[in-house]
């Protein structure tokens, strides 16, 4: 880390999918009483910071995103005496804590929303949120044609004849940012937390509040959940970086506190406005998830990322999986094989400068779970009319010890996603008793990246190696990764860590090495 660099310039972030990570009051329901119980799994692994998906007021529509009170904590994660008392068990441990920020949309049961409705067409309380007539002779049609992001259409009626735009869930009503009630009370949630000691947010739809005058039509409704186009009305509208000046402006007051966008953004220049001195400090680069594994891949991914934060001098962010993705082992291909690349991967990201987002069971090497369709909670799963399976696979609860579902997860069998019964392998405990596990290698190149690399500067220099060969020096450090079919030769040094066994110099297919080489 740079001299005077802030502490989350090259930090590692444990994200939480607070449902999921264990549940201290057997309702079946991960909770923040179960994240304070495992704290100590944290700290053995070494990271930062946590970021915790919501956990404000919610009626769970879309597990927490439909927000009703943004200044409280919901009592299904056991209130705001218990967030506090994380705040302080994690500080105490020099973890830092980050909260999920959702500033697009609220829920449909905020009190705000429940004004709108009852105020009726041409109020005040309306104007905190997007309502227009609709279109055709009685204003039966939406007002334009944007789709949901969760499928079906952005609008949705209310009985008095206008629409509501709702670019995720009908539950999920789009804020008016061109109102200035909207930041006034936006400013009041920032203040309420940092003033708690949280250390700052992730912005949740970071490229999406402003929307364009007169909202015109989309050209292409059909792309995919968080695949934005250059051409897309609904996102990236200049208008939003003056609702990020203005967030910053706030946190500026708090300088411990870091703000991290969420940027479905994939132009460069683009993607490096949000971080421009004066409004995010870190943005998600998504490239890396989407990158196929391989070495041409792979090696764009992290070029392109470089060069998008460099534009702006930010510091560069790394993840492979999230909330919202599949998980990296079974988009590797699954089994041993998805396994083995999903370690080799985790190795090129922490050789990365930068900050690394790790997500909770990625250290265990959880794959996705095949659930079966009664099961399925997220909207996307009903709005799409069942044609779309939805996020829930990559969100099933953490096991935590035990030979039998569900794992020490909690003390109620009936967890709110079924933990499959073969992860009876994957657990915690067993995995931190097993010098091989996955677990182990995590601590392993976790404690490494920290001691072993000396991150100056967020350059990378790339070696030639061949062609199914990545390799590049950063922090003083070789990063090696084999995606072929066949054994490589390693350069000279000494191996200080693989994802596989290492026999001699060679370099197994799908696994990665660091090698110190002076």
């Amino acid at each position: 880390m740079t001299a005077g660099a802030k502490w989350w310039t090259n930090a590692i972030f444990y994200q939480i999918y607070p449902r999921s990570f264990a549940d201290s009051d057997g309702d079946g329901v991960g909770d923040l009483g179960g994240v304070v119980a495992h704290l100590d799994h944290l700290s053995s692994l070494g990271v930062d910071a946590i970021w915790l998906n919501p956990v404000t007021v919610s009626p769970m529509a879309d597990h927490g995103y439909d927000v009703a009170d943004p200044r409280d904590v919901d009592p299904l994660f056991g209130g705001l005496d218990a967030l506090d008392r994380l705040v302080q068990e994690a500080h105490a441990r020099s973890i830092r804590v980050t909260l999920d920020l959702v500033p697009n949309h609220t829920s449909s049961q905020h009190s705000w929303f429940q004004s709108a409705l009852a105020a009726g067409p041409g109020s005040a309380e309306r104007e905190r949120y997007i309502f227009r007539d609709g279109r055709g002779p009685a204003g039966e049609q939406p007002p334009n044609n944007w789709v949901s992001v969760f499928g079906g259409p952005a609008w949705t009626r209310v009985p008095d004849g206008q629409w509501y735009l709702h670019l995720f869930d009908a539950e999920q009503p789009d804020l008016n940012w061109d109102n200035p009630e909207v930041f006034e009370d936006l400013e009041k949630t920032l203040r309420f937390w940092l003033d708690r000691g949280v250390d700052g947010f992730r912005i949740d739809v970071a490229h999406g509040m402003s929307k364009p005058p007169g909202l015109p039509d989309m050209t292409n409704p059909d792309i995919e959940m968080l695949r934005s186009q250059d051409d897309d009305p609904r996102f990236n509208h200049e208008g939003v970086h003056e609702i990020h000046r203005g967030i910053r402006s706030v946190l500026d007051d708090y300088p411990h506190a870091v703000s991290i966008g969420e940027i479905w953004v994939f132009d460069n220049e683009d993607f490096a406005k949000y971080l421009r001195p004066d409004e995010l400090h870190m943005g998600f680069n998504f490239r890396l998830v989407r990158a196929e594994f391989d070495a041409v891949s792979i090696h764009g991914a992290i070029e392109n990322a470089l060069a998008a934060a460099s534009i702006e001098d930010a510091s560069p962010t790394w993840t492979l999986s999230n909330h919202d993705v599949d998980r990296e082992v079974t988009r590797y291909g699954g089994g041993h094989r998805g396994l083995a690349r999903a370690r080799a991967m985790a190795m090129v990201m922490l050789a990365l400068p930068g900050a690394v987002f790790v997500y909770n069971g990625e250290e265990l090497g959880l794959p996705n779970v095949d659930l079966p369709d009664e099961v399925l909670q997220d909207p996307m799963w009903e709005r799409s009319g069942h044609t779309e399976r939805g996020r829930d696979a990559c969100r099933v609860p953490m096991p935590w010890s035990g030979s039998a579902p569900p794992f020490g997860f909690s003390s109620n069998p009936q967890t709110w996603l079924p933990i499959p019964p073969q992860w009876d392998t994957l657990t915690v405990a067993r995995q931190k008793a097993d010098p091989d596990s996955t677990l182990s290698f995590f601590r392993s190149i976790l404690h490494l990246r920290r001691n072993a690399f000396h991150f100056t500067e967020n350059d990378v220099e790339w070696l030639s190696l061949g062609p199914e060969l990545l390799a590049f020096f950063s922090g003083g450090v070789l990063c090696v990764l084999n995606t072929g079919t066949s054994e490589r030769a390693l350069p000279a040094g000494t191996v200080i860590a693989s994802s596989a066994p290492i026999d001699g110099s060679s370099l197994p297919p799908d696994s990665a090495a660091w090698v110190v080489t002076a």
